[in-house]
């Protein structure tokens, strides 16, 4: 596995990132506010995580939901995933929107999200009069299947 520094500053009180096995993909983010923050049932709220990231050229990091509140609570990312790009040097935020049926309380230092690095790659377009068959074709939504 490749690995990459990733500069951090961070706020008096935000945590920084950790990952929590061995074999984890992402880091969680924690949560940095004042006092405890209510997300009502449908309600959204860009929630501060306290952090500052420098992410090297030619990658990314992906900010996406942890399972764990997504399924008791239905607590989820909007922008799934949420892209930070490497010339972004603002805090982290997370966009996190309640989908369930209960509030849902926001405290400091609690884990909202998760977030992945990813290395990219740089696409050039060709315009072309044709593109190659497959054997799906152009089959949409559904096309190859349950």
């Amino acid at each position: 596995m490749e690995r990459i520094d990733v500069f951090i500053k961070t706020l008096d009180g935000a945590t920084i990132p950790v990952y929590a096995t061995d074999h984890s993909s992402g880091v969680d983010l924690c949560a940095l506010v004042d006092e405890p923050l209510m997300l009502a049932p449908m309600e959204r709220a860009l929630v501060p995580t306290g952090l500052f990231i420098g992410i090297p050229e030619g990658f990314e990091a992906e900010v996406r939901p942890r399972s764990g509140i997504a399924y008791k609570h239905g607590v989820t990312v909007l922008n799934t995933p949420g892209t930070i790009d490497s010339d972004y040097r603002g805090e982290v935020k997370v966009i996190l929107i309640n989908l369930g049926s209960e509030p849902f309380a926001i405290h400091k230092g609690d884990r909202i999200a998760q977030m992945v690095f990813k290395k990219l790659a740089r696409v050039e377009f060709r315009q072309v009069e044709d593109l190659t068959d497959t054997c799906r074709g152009q089959g949409g939504f559904g096309s190859t299947g349950t």
